[in-house]
């Protein structure tokens, strides 16, 4: 696998929408809020964010994509958008959304950024970095009209929820600083979900490197539309701030992918997993299986010789209008749940009592 640095540098904004718009629906038991659905588009030219190297491996494209200059007399005076800000840090990269204010995606290498990779050199304990010492700060690297500002989740009622966890990133305190960034932060229901559940589901995306070689973790905010009693679907979500600017995701997907090596004595044929859990944002039950959240999200017309695994990753890059893996990667990956276990572990400390980063935002910003 390439270094972090290559890695970083691979990446591409993701902003072509491609085809196709999902009807999405979650089990009763979890239904949350809808959100705006997906236009269909042609099928996107750019490459995947994670593709099939020549010996089978996962990796990321070794080029930046090249956009090429548009040659058109209508943009005389500049093209208007929209522009996803690329963002590479430490431990993660995302594509920052203008229009919604927080992440379109954010992606992680668990290993490098947890400091396990074989790649890289392991930090000391004095290098590590410690949450308490991270606060949160607006995105200075964002023009000003379209940054995330901190009096905008003032007595919101909600969480500023990492999409890259604080918890992922102890390489460096350069690295968990960039966790506490506006630009990482969507907003997240407090008690239920990002103080239990979500936190449950992160936890178990860092135990998968104990059983991989490599993790891949997407996080992506996701607004799904609802099928109302006149049968018509619709999409809504609520705007925070002052005035208000910050959508609040109507659901959050965790896009893993994972790879090790086939068997001891093909160490060079990996074996690749892949997984898609759609969680709506709203208190989720302790005990709620994690399988659940494989199916909540299904087309509306099924995709005829498309396996059901991969279709609910598929069904996730069409609501948020990316393209995460080749067809390489689909075709030869399994199912996350059928090489290890999909089940999380309930860890309920209420940590929001006694970390004041993760309660709801009731002091006034400083």
């Amino acid at each position: 696998m390439p270094s972090v640095t290559a890695i970083h540098a691979a990446c591409f904004a993701v902003g072509a929408v491609v085809g196709g718009g999902i009807a999405a629906t979650v089990s009763a038991r979890f239904s949350g809020r809808p959100g705006p659905a997906v236009s269909a588009a042609p099928t996107p030219t750019v490459p995947p964010i994670v593709e099939v190297g020549p010996t089978g491996d996962a990796r990321l494209p070794g080029a930046m994509v090249s956009r090429g200059a548009l040659v058109s007399p209508v943009l005389k005076y500049g093209h208007p958008g929209p522009v996803p800000d690329l963002l590479v840090r430490k431990a993660y990269t995302a594509a920052y959304d203008r229009r919604y204010r927080h992440p379109a995606w954010a992606e992680h290498l668990t290993l490098a950024s947890l400091g396990k990779s074989a790649l890289l050199p392991s930090p000391d304990d004095s290098e590590n970095g410690d949450r308490l010492r991270s606060t949160f700060m607006e995105d200075e690297a964002l023009p000003v009209p379209f940054r995330a500002k901190l009096q905008d989740y003032f007595r919101s009622g909600y969480d500023r929820g990492h999409m890259v966890p604080a918890a992922d990133a102890k390489v460096s305190q350069q690295a968990m600083d960039e966790t506490f960034l506006l630009s990482n932060i969507a907003p997240q229901v407090g008690d239920g979900f990002n103080r239990h559940y979500w936190a449950y589901v992160e936890d178990w995306c860092r135990r998968l490197t104990k059983s991989f070689a490599d993790v891949y973790v997407f996080t992506i905010p996701l607004y799904l539309p609802h099928k109302d009693p006149d049968g018509k679907w619709r999409v809504s979500y609520e705007v925070i701030g002052s005035p208000p600017n910050i959508s609040v995701p109507t659901h959050f997907a965790k896009v893993v992918l994972a790879s090790r090596p086939s068997s001891p004595g093909t160490p060079d044929v990996p074996e690749i997993s892949t997984g898609a859990f759609v969680l709506p944002n709203t208190v989720i039950p302790d005990e709620a299986p994690f399988k659940s959240f494989v199916t909540s999200v299904s087309f509306a017309t099924h995709v005829p010789g498309l396996m059901s695994y991969r279709l609910l990753v598929e069904a996730v890059e069409r609501a948020a209008g990316l393209t995460l893996f080749s067809e390489a990667v689909k075709n030869a990956s399994k199912h996350i749940c059928q090489t290890t276990k999909c089940e999380v572990i309930v860890r309920r400390f209420d940590e929001a009592r006694k970390r004041p980063e993760l309660r709801r935002t009731l002091s006034a910003p400083k």
